[in-house]
């Protein structure tokens, strides 16, 4: 912390402290092998330490309490708190005492004073105190801006100030990942890394998603009938260390049905994250509004509605596709089904399947069979808008696993 010297004798003296609680003592334990020199010697000082933790002396964490002795770090979402403290150090009564403090970041200047009125009179070793507190939103260069004006007996109004300077860091580190299902799903994974000196307890991480979206957290897992963290019951996140969260955001109903707003959706929500450190300190993040690229389904989207995950060789199945307007134009379909090697389409091929309004879906049900074992990809489809003879062809739809009845 940087303090600015007055320039000049004042009959006030001004403190400033910031308040932050006290850490484990911490010492050097030095230990040795019995057979050497010193034996047992060391052991029986750490023993005698007061300072050490009973049947753990050689741990470097002790269990009693310190001070700080320097103003610490600071960091993005953590509370900063201050002592504010004004002495009248002279032997005359001072009059229309008037302490401010403002905190001045790279975009704006904040007034943190309790109290904007004035003190009508302070006299001879007596004291204004005051505690501020502020939630840091801004990484950087903070200045705390102190200043006093008051009134002489004499009638001589006088004013000074002093700056405090610290600076705010990084506490976590976030990096997010969107991955756009083959329905309107989406899924985000979330990095979060500790990049302080210090563990971390991970209250609670959420994601709050925009209007159109629900939200499902996947970070639990069902034991006996209750839902238990990935994580563990203690959910540390030590210095450097990395975990990663996932969210499933499904669109509302109401929007579910518009395939035209949801593929222009970008919003996706943001991320809230709150924490403790050391001996309770809470601190809490949000993120700006996280921001997906929009998926290209071209003019017509096709997707699964049903499908079974696996089908005798030889045998018919059934599936069901959703074909949706994703155009600004109506069109009319033709659908055309070609065989593979694997897949054989069963039905009449080249039916219309009418007009399809801008925005609008239709669900198609069509039957196959496999001639192949194993893993087989369902390809062959191939819709035709007959205004625009344009034609939109569908490889890889969806993936059927193929057995042989016993």
């Amino acid at each position: 912390m940087d303090v600015s010297q007055a320039k000049q004798e004042h009959l006030l003296a001004l403190k400033v402290m910031r308040l932050t609680k006290p850490t484990l003592f911490t010492n050097l334990p030095v230990t040795c092998e019995e057979r050497d020199l010193p034996g047992d010697l060391f052991g029986r000082l750490m023993r005698d330490d007061p300072s050490t933790i009973k049947g753990a002396e050689t741990l470097m964490l002790g269990e009693m309490l310190t001070l700080p002795q320097n103003f610490g770090n600071i960091f993005l979402g953590e509370t900063f708190s201050s002592y504010i403290s004004v002495h009248n150090d002279s032997s005359q009564v001072v009059k229309d005492i008037l302490v401010k403090a403002d905190l001045q970041t790279s975009s704006q200047r904040l007034n943190l004073s309790a109290s904007n009125s004035a003190v009508a009179e302070l006299k001879p070793e007596c004291c204004i105190d005051d505690v501020i507190h502020h939630e840091v939103k801004e990484i950087g260069t903070h200045i705390l801006v102190c200043a006093v004006s008051y009134t002489t007996q004499h009638g001589e109004k006088l004013y000074f100030r002093k700056f405090f300077k610290f600076q705010v860091l990084k506490p976590l580190d976030v990096k997010t990942k969107f991955y756009n299902a083959e329905t309107d799903e989406v899924f985000l994974e979330a990095q979060i890394q500790n990049i302080t000196t210090s563990p971390m307890f991970m209250e609670k991480v959420s994601l709050e998603p925009s209007m159109m979206y629900n939200v499902t957290e996947l970070n639990t897992v069902t034991h006996q009938d209750h839902g238990v963290s990935t994580f563990g019951k203690m959910s540390y996140l030590q210095p450097m260390d990395t975990r990663q969260y996932l969210y499933c955001l499904t669109p509302k109903p109401e929007y579910a049905e518009k395939a035209g707003v949801i593929k222009g959706v970008t919003v996706i929500g943001k991320l809230d994250i709150v924490w403790k450190t050391n001996l309770g300190e809470r601190g809490r993040l949000q993120t700006s509004q996280l921001q997906r690229m929009a998926p290209g389904y071209g003019d017509i989207r096709l997707s699964m509605e049903v499908i079974p995950d696996t089908v005798n060789l030889e045998e018919p199945f059934d599936i069901r596709c959703k074909i949706t307007n994703c155009s600004e134009r109506t069109m009319d379909l033709l659908v055309d089904m070609i065989n593979t090697s694997s897949i054989h389409w069963c039905g009449v091929s080249g039916r219309a399947l009418g007009k399809l309004s801008p925005g609008a879906s239709l669900s198609l049900a069509l039957t196959l069979l496999a001639s192949v074992q194993g893993l087989q990809s369902i390809s062959g489809l191939r819709l035709t808008d007959s205004f625009l003879k344009r034609t939109y062809e569908y490889d890889d739809v969806a993936q059927v696993c193929v057995v042989c009845p016993s």
